[in-house]
Order: C-alpha cells, then structure tokens, then sequence
C-alpha cells in the first residue's frame, strides 16, 4: 500500500519507517497513515524509524489549524484530535520489538516526542533537537513530557521542555537522548541497519519480556491525559493563529 507521508520497507526481519512527507511533518494524514502501517510490522523482528530530508520538523500546524481550532473550548472535541496522535506515539512504544531512531537534521516538537517512544535513539552530527511547544504557548502532550526525564533527567527534560530551546548532537549524546552520534546520515543509516540487524537476532520473547518489564517502569497515563487538558483548556485561537504565522 503507497502512503503519501511514510514509507515502509522490509530487509530481512528488519523493517524501516521512513516519514516521507516534507520535512517529515506530521498532520491528519500522517496519524492515519501510521495507523496503517504499524499492524503491518508483526512479523519484523525489530524497527528503525528515520527521515527522508531530515527526520522531523514536527506537527504539520498548517494542516492541523483548522480541525484543532475547531476543537478549542470543547474537551471531549479536543481529546478526539488528539487521540490518533496519542495512538500513532502510543503504538510506537507497546510495539514488543526493538526500535531504533536514526536521527538526521531537524528532529522538532513531535519528531522529539516520537523519539521519545522509541528504545534506542542514534543521530549524525547534524542532527538538532528541540521541544518548543511553550513558546508556541502550548504543553507538549504527545508523550514527551511523560518519557524524557526518565531518558535524559529531570533537570535536562525540564530545560528541553520550559525554554524550547535547541540542543545539538554533541550535548544530546552527554545527556543521554542518544546513545550514539555517527559522522553523517549514510554511516548513521548503516550503524543503525546493523543494531537492527542483531536485535533481530536475538530470541524476541526474550526481548518482548524486557520491553514490558521497562516500559511498566514508566506509568504516564494520567500525566499525559493532564497535558492534553490543561491544552484544551488553555489553547486559544490566538496562539494557534501566532504559531501558523510562526
């Protein structure tokens, strides 16, 4: 089946999401989208998610404006955009394979977030980093909020997310957000593609078992329902029409 904003590939055990649509922005067609393709991922063995031109630039805003807008001031509206995204990042992590994010270029807001979900995170040199939804006057609530501190700290994930500011891919390898940084996008891909290609490997029950056993270390719902609400109360048209011009 041909997606218009991922591709998903196969070699071996080992499958590969690309987001393909420009800047690997994520709007309505993409959360449908990855709702297609990851049931489709039951007989890979492991994942690697990544980039065309670069990983991602975020939250489609100019393709969400009108449906999110139409949702302010109405919770039970609010929640139902966001619960595809919430599904897409949510089915992500319960996958009981290893996924790997090989990082190239821009990796912004929800591209964050969707690492986040992720088990092993590697990049190039290149690679840039940001979660700056507060300046658009917004909480992260796609999971980021929930996960990084247990990935980079409290006081890294505090920093990331209250100033919105960018990290490059020497300071994302010293707190942690990647364990690996790789000279440029071609070696990153093959690093990656050989990661995948031992988790494969290895007996996937044993890594099924493990994948719970952290993931049940990380309780979220409840602080993830909490960014959505305080978003659906909070948001207004005026900040949405501020980040669309932005």
């Amino acid at each position: 089946m041909s997606h218009q904003t991922v591709r998903l590939t196969s070699q071996g055990e080992v499958a590969t999401l690309t987001i393909i649509s420009k800047k690997g922005s994520m709007g309505p067609t993409f959360w449908r989208e990855m709702a297609e393709v990851l049931p489709q991922l039951a007989q890979a063995r492991a994942l690697i998610i990544r980039g065309e031109e670069l990983f991602s630039a975020g939250l489609d805003v100019k393709a969400s404006a009108q449906s999110i807008g139409e949702s302010l001031g109405n919770l039970e509206k609010f929640r139902a955009q966001v619960a595809p995204m919430h599904l897409a990042f949510e089915g992500v992590a319960a996958l009981p394979i290893p996924v790997i994010a090989a990082v190239h270029g821009w990796c912004i807001g929800a591209g964050t977030e969707l690492i986040s979900a992720c088990d092993i995170r590697l990049c190039s040199a290149d690679a840039r980093f940001s979660l700056p939804e507060v300046r658009l006057g917004i909480a992260a609530d796609l999971g980021g909020l929930q996960r990084l501190p247990a990935i980079v700290g409290q006081g890294w994930a505090r920093q990331l997310a209250l100033t919105g500011e960018p990290i490059d891919a020497v300071r994302a390898e010293r707190i942690g957000l990647v364990t690996e940084v790789l000279t440029d996008p071609e070696a990153l891909f093959a690093r990656a593609a050989e990661l995948a290609a031992h988790l494969s490997s290895l007996p996937p029950k044993a890594l099924e078992g493990t994948k719970k056993v952290l993931n049940a270390a990380l309780p979220h719902a409840e602080s993830l329902s909490q960014a959505v609400d305080w978003n659906a109360e909070h948001m207004t048209a005026e900040g949405l029409a501020a980040a669309f011009r932005k």
